[in-house]
Formats: structure tokens, C-alpha cells, sequence
């Protein structure tokens, strides 16, 4: 089934992307101790946009789940939470720029451009140590985070990985690109 133009799933789809995040949320209790599944879903059935941008990150291998509730916002919070770095969004460089400072081997897409796409926001480093808080991720691969203009600026891009059980975060130049890199995205809904 293809998606339409609207940016919105068919009726199947949208009960489809439900049950599969329902049992991912209910298989990962540990992530959410004290959120309801019932209050998130009325809350993406009012949001058939969002819908549409979690199924984005669940097609390329995200694996969207909820991390936390923003009281202030009424929002709930989603992050990939894949054990590896998503498979559809690796081998891109980090951003527009990066990718066009390539004269030879370039790669297809962007970090920032595909989250852009997709509607999601680069997971930030405080954003992807929190996530480190909730089980271990990026064991074997890597995933851009979002870098601060000042570091941008001068050429560089951060991504982080976890190894000999801590978290790293590291920095290359944005045109760099790795078959085990990608990135992870945040959502609000």
C-alpha cells in the first residue's frame, strides 16, 4: 500500500502502525513506567500527521517507541529506539552542506535533510544519553546527533555510540559517511 500525498496512512495502515507500536510499547514497559497506552493512542488517533511520521521512522527502522510525557506541553515523547542504528537511514553524511562538500563518492541523502522529510527532530547528545538510561543502543553502529551551529560552523558534526558500556560522543567532518551510521530521531505528539 502506498501512502498518499496528504502525508496521511489509509485506515489499514493507521491500524497496522497502532497495534505494532501498542506491543512495542507494551514489550518495553521499562521505557514508560507511568504512561497509559490508552491516553497515547487516543492521542495519535486525534494526530493522523504524526501517525504518518512515525510510520516514516518505523519504515526505516526506527522502531519508534514512547521515552517520556511533557506536562507542560500535554505531548508525549517518542525516540527510535532500534538496538542498532537505523537500517534506512544509514550511509548519509550529516547535513546538506556535508553532502555537496563531496566532490567524489557522494552519498544519496543527509541526516538533517531525511529527519526534515521524515518530520522528526536529530536526537540532541542530552536527548541520546537519555535514551542510553532506557537499555543499550549503538552497540556496533553510530548515529548523528544534533550539532551545535559553533561546531557546525567550523566543519564539524557530533555522533554518539555506546562501547565498554558508556556512552561517547565523538565528531568528524559533516561530509563523513559510514555504512554503520545513521541517525536517531525525536517526535512529539
Amino acid at each position: 500500500m502506498s501512502k498518499t500525498n496528504k502525508k496521511e496512512l489509509s485506515s489499514t495502515q493507521t491500524a497496522e502502525l497502532l497495534q505494532t507500536l501498542e506491543n512495542r510499547f507494551r514489550e518495553n514497559m521499562n521505557r514508560h513506567t507511568v504512561i497509559e497506552w490508552a491516553k497515547v493512542q487516543a492521542k495519535l488517533e486525534a494526530n493522523p500527521k504524526k501517525l504518518w511520521v512515525l510510520d516514516e521512522m518505523e519504515i526505516t527502522g526506527g522502531e519508534p517507541d514512547v521515552v517520556d510525557y511533557d506536562e507542560a506541553t500535554g505531548e508525549y515523547i517518542f525516540y527510535d529506539c532500534s538496538a542498532e542504528s537505523p537500517k534506512g537511514r544509514r550511509s548519509v553524511c550529516y547535513d546538506r552542506e556535508g553532502l555537496e562538500s563531496r566532490k567524489e563518492h557522494q552519498p544519496e541523502n543527509n541526516a538533517v535533510d531525511m529527519a526534515a522529510a521524515m518530520g522528526i527532530e536529530l536526537l540532541t547528545e542530552a536527548q541520546y544519553r537519555n535514551l542510553q538510561q532506557l537499555g543499550k543502543f549503538d552497540t556496533k553502529t553510530s548515529s548523528w546527533i544534533f550539532t551545535p551551529p559553533a561546531i557546525r560552523k567550523l566543519g564539524g558534526a557530533l555522533f554518539c555510540d555506546r562501547r565498554y558500556d558508556h556512552v561517547f560522543t565523538y565528531h568528524n567532518g559533516a561530509q563523513s559517511y559510514y555504512a554503520a551510521r545513521a541517525f536517531r530521531g525525536s517526535l512529539r505528539v
